[in-house]
Order: structure tokens, then C-alpha cells, then sequence
């Protein structure tokens, strides 16, 4: 049985072939350059998204199934070990809140599924 890697605070998952995905990936290395707990589980492709250095490779799915993934893109934070709250899809005020920065994806629409 594989063993969840994911550790306390912020865990993005997500996958190349998502055209969403895609859409965020600056939004992705913008979180990650701001803040020293945000981790991305990519499913398809360990080289996306570019920007970010704290990634895990997922093609084999453990992580995602392990952690209940429906779809990509899901922001989830984590702290103690559990999981304190999720967004799934391009939700602009989610992933600002959970990030907390109120700038997160100006640029971008408010919602967009996954």
C-alpha cells in the first residue's frame, strides 16, 4: 500500500492534460514563490507546472487516490497531518483564501470546473 508523501500546508493537484490546470499554472508558481508550503502532485507530467520546484510525480495515481482527488485541479491544505479544506476546480476566492493572497488570479475568471 503506498504511503501518502504530502505534508502540512498546501497541496495542488493536477495534471498537464487539463486544460484548467494549464490555465492556473502561473497561478501555481505565484503561490509557490510566495509562500514555502505549496506542493504540487502532478499526475501526468513531473515537469508540469513549470515555476514550481516542490513537485510530486503522480502518474501511478496513489497519491491522488489516497487522497480522494475527483478532479484536477484541487487545492487542498492540510495541517496536523488532516486535511482542514478543499477547493475543487479554478475558484478564485478559494485558492485566495486558502493561499492568502487576495491578488491570486486576477487576471483569470472566477470559476472554472476542472
Amino acid at each position: 500500500m503506498a504511503q501518502n508523501l504530502l505534508r502540512d500546508g498546501l497541496v495542488a493537484f493536477v495534471k498537464g492534460a487539463c486544460p484548467t490546470c494549464v490555465m492556473i499554472a502561473p497561478v501555481m508558481a505565484a503561490a509557490a514563490q510566495a509562500r514555502g508550503d505549496f506542493q504540487v502532485v502532478t499526475q501526468d507530467d513531473p515537469n508540469f507546472p513549470a515555476g514550481v520546484a516542490n513537485v510530486v510525480d503522480d502518474r501511478a495515481l496513489d497519491q491522488s487516490w489516497l487522497n480522494n482527488i475527483e478532479a484536477t485541479p484541487t487545492l487542498i491544505r492540510y495541517a496536523a497531518g488532516r486535511e482542514v479544506e478543499r477547493v475543487m476546480g479554478w475558484d478564485r476566492a478559494g485558492w485566495q483564501r486558502l493561499t492568502g493572497i487576495d491578488s491570486l488570479g486576477a487576471d483569470l475568471p472566477a470559476l472554472k470546473p476542472g
